[in-house]
């Protein structure tokens, strides 16, 4: 609610369980035999990136907040008010799969979406401050994506299992801090597929739209794949 990009392995490590190393060039994460290489610097260029994602995503969620409103009073006659969230779910959590696949750093996905909340909160989102909780919950769900691959794999797998994973957290949540656990079982799986199909759509196939998008200006000219 994603992200400098030039990756060097310069040292070879063998054990086993938590090792930690860094230096100038990477990021070397030995878990009981897995290993995860990743350079996670972030320079300038990033910084400014990242915090023009933000912005910009920050002001979509501040503005379909009302949106959001139009949805549930239209959809309450029919006995559907709460699909209004999982409608506009999809891009609610825009953010954090850019960031996580335009950046390709441990944590960027969550970042993303974090700070693009919190640019939603000082617009003045209808949510206060529990956006920024929002943010964090939506950003972790998203990242899960990209670790279940090992932070080594940015295509359509990661991005799709960030789409499942995203859906996954986020409906977790809604059941047990907004209310769906009140609701029956048909209306639930009803709304996990329309929250799954509008994160597919907007986190998904937009979000690659725009990383191809960006790919073209040679924005991301130096980034490793």
């Amino acid at each position: 609610m994603t992200e400098s990009k030039c990756q060097k392995d310069d040292s070879h490590f063998s054990g086993s369980g938590p090792f930690f190393h860094f230096d100038a060039f990477s990021l070397k994460i030995f878990l009981g035999g897995y290993e995860m290489s990743k350079t996670n610097a972030w320079h300038l260029r990033d910084i400014i990136l990242l915090t023009l994602i933000a912005i910009f995503f920050g002001v979509i969620y501040w503005v379909i907040g009302p949106l959001y409103n139009l949805l549930t009073v239209a959809l309450t006659p029919v006995g559907l008010g709460p699909a209004a969230n999982d409608i506009l779910m999809g891009v609610w959590v825009m953010a954090g799969p850019l960031a996580g696949y335009v950046f390709r750093k441990v944590g960027a996905a969550t970042l993303g979406e974090f700070l693009g909340a919190v640019v939603e909160m000082f617009f003045g989102g209808q949510w206060g401050a529990s956006t920024m909780i929002s943010g964090v919950v939506q950003g972790l769900g998203s990242e899960l994506g990209f670790a279940l691959t090992g932070y080594k794999r940015y295509d359509w797998t990661s991005l799709g299992l960030s789409v499942v994973t995203t859906t996954i957290v986020t409906f977790g949540w809604d059941l047990f801090r907004n209310g769906y656990a009140a609701y029956h079982i048909g209306l639930l799986v009803a709304l996990f597929v329309i929250r799954l199909a509008s994160t597919f759509i907007f986190a998904g196939v937009l979000t690659r739209a725009i990383t191809n998008l960006l790919d073209r200006t040679h924005l991301l000219s130096r980034r490793s794949a």
